[in-house]
This record gives structure tokens, C-alpha cells and sequence, in this order.
């Protein structure tokens, strides 16, 4: 997983040697909030002196597991709107690191996807029903941003992944952008979900990072995860060494990218426009 990797490789930078002054254990949340939950609780019965998680819902999750440990953030949406801080200068309790702002990085990727297609009259944001603390801040935010674009468009929460191909087979929008999800992360499920566009010929962006458009996404407009990670670790370096989160400012991410996919776009019939392509960190052929 690059993103760990990209952890574990700055904390060594830092100075934290796995096997010598620092023991790192892993867990993942399998997609589903009781999974989450219980890798959460796991994770806070071990009493480490740092968690690092990513993700809203997992933050919560960990949040509701413990409110002593140390949390950092390798990204959460609108950690303030979901009482994860009190305030991004002084998050006031055991969590502070990175936040995704939706109302940034929403926007911006929408309006990518409508530059590549410039047809679309409609186009729905893709959320997950459990993540009901962010999906009232993500459907404001995208409610201003297709109108802003003189487009329509709602927010469509799926219960779980069983109603992907469904949901999609149904859509009426002309383009769809996902949000990105920890419920999403096994590969398998991406490359469902590419497919199941790609047979309605329907573009599929996501906020997700270049494993969604690797996968048959049309284009992704996302953080830079390595990099967010590697901002991760630091908070975690700082704590480690004394550091209260109380007192931390919540941080935001330093790079984001551009992925698209032409081999897509050919499939779906979409032509990027050249000003797209010269923007692109990345086009997979």
C-alpha cells in the first residue's frame, strides 16, 4: 500500500525504526462501519501512544473509541462540521492532523469532470450512506457547485456495495463523480465499479487518487496520498515527542493531482479536451 509505505518511510526519516523504538500495528476496517468500528476499538484496547487514520468515518470511529490516545488525521472532511476539533487552529481534544475540505476539492473536481464533459446537463455526486455526519455538508456544498455551473445534480448515497452495479444501471445523470471512501479501497470493488460505468458508458470521476482511474475511472482529482501520509507521520513525530493534539492546528494537504484515462475515454466516447491533457499529473493509456 504506497500510502503506508509512504508513512513508514518518513517516520524512519524521523527517526522512528520499526523493530528498534517503534512497534506499528495495522488494521483495517474492511469497508463497513462495523468492521471500522471494531478494528477501532481494537486499535484503542492496545493503548498505543499515536493512531494514525484516514478517512471521515474511521476518525470517528476511532474518536468514539477513545477520547485520550492521540489521533492524527491523514485526511477527514469537515472535521469541524462533525465535531471531530472544536476549531482548525486549536482542534481542543485528542484529534488534529490533515482535513480534506470539501468545499475546495468538490468543487474543483466537479468542475474538471464537466470540462471533460461538456454535454453533461446532470451529474450526481456519489456518496456513502454511513457516512451520515459529512453527507449533509457534502450535499451543500455540491448543491452550490453544479448550480454555479448552471448544471444539475444531487447527492446519492449508497447503503453499501451491493447497490453499486444497480445504482449505476439507474443513474439519469449524465456523468457521475464518486467520493472517495474507505468502503471502496479492495481493488476488485474499483474495478466493478469502472465496469459498471463503462457498460452504461457513463464518465465516472472520483476524488479517489490514481488506483480509481487505474482501475477504469475516468479521471480522478485527489490529494496526493503519499504525500498526505508522509504529513501524517509528521504530526505523529511531533506528539511522539511531546506534542499535545489539543494545541496542534489541523493542517491541509500540500499537492493534489490530476489522473486521467484515455483508454476510457476512448471505450465511453469521450475526447479530453487538450488544455485537460496538458494539465494532467498523469494519463494511463
Amino acid at each position: 500500500m504506497p500510502a503506508l509505505e509512504a508513512l513508514r518511510r518518513r517516520l524512519r526519516e524521523l527517526g522512528w525504526i520499526e523493530g528498534t523504538n517503534l512497534q506499528l500495528h495495522v488494521r483495517y476496517g474492511q469497508g463497513n462501519a462495523d468492521g471500522t468500528a471494531s478494528a477501532a476499538a481494537e486499535l484503542a484496547a492496545m493503548a498505543p501512544d499515536v493512531i494514525v487514520s484516514a478517512g471521515t468515518q474511521p476518525v470517528l470511529a476511532m474518536r468514539q473509541a477513545t477520547a485520550t490516545i492521540p489521533i492524527v488525521m491523514a485526511g477527514a472532511g469537515d472535521p469541524v462540521g462533525t465535531g471531530l476539533v472544536q476549531s482548525l487552529p486549536r482542534p481542543g481534544g485528542n484529534v488534529t492532523g490533515i482535513s480534506l475540505l470539501g468545499q475546495e476539492i468538490i468543487p474543483k473536481a466537479l468542475s474538471l469532470l464537466h470540462e471533460a464533459v461538456p454535454r453533461a446537463r446532470r451529474i450526481d455526486l456519489l456518496g456513502v450512506a454511513a457516512n451520515a455526519t459529512f453527507n449533509p455538508f457534502a450535499a451543500r456544498v455540491w448543491a452550490d457547485a453544479v448550480s454555479r455551473l448552471g448544471i444539475e445534480g444531487q447527492l446519492v448515497e449508497l447503503k453499501g456495495p451491493e447497490e453499486i452495479d444497480a445504482v449505476i444501471a439507474a443513474s439519469r445523470a449524465d456523468a457521475i463523480l464518486m467520493l472517495q471512501d474507505p468502503i471502496y479501497n479492495p481493488p476488485a470493488l474499483r474495478e466493478r465499479i469502472a465496469a459498471a460505468a463503462i457498460r452504461r458508458r457513463l464518465p465516472l470521476g472520483t476524488t479517489g487518487g490514481r488506483a480509481y482511474v487505474s482501475a477504469g475511472g475516468l479521471l480522478s482529482y485527489s490529494v496526493n496520498q503519499p504525500d498526505l501520509w508522509r504529513q501524517a507521520a509528521e504530526y505523529a513525530d511531533r506528539i511522539l515527542r511531546g506534542a499535545r493534539p489539543a494545541e496542534m492546528p489541523v493542517d491541509q494537504p500540500t499537492r493534489y493531482e490530476l489522473v486521467i484515462n484515455q483508454k476510457t475515454a476512448r471505450a465511453i466516447g469521450v475526447t479530453f479536451p487538450r488544455g485537460l491533457l496538458v494539465r494532467a499529473d498523469e494519463v494511463i493509456e
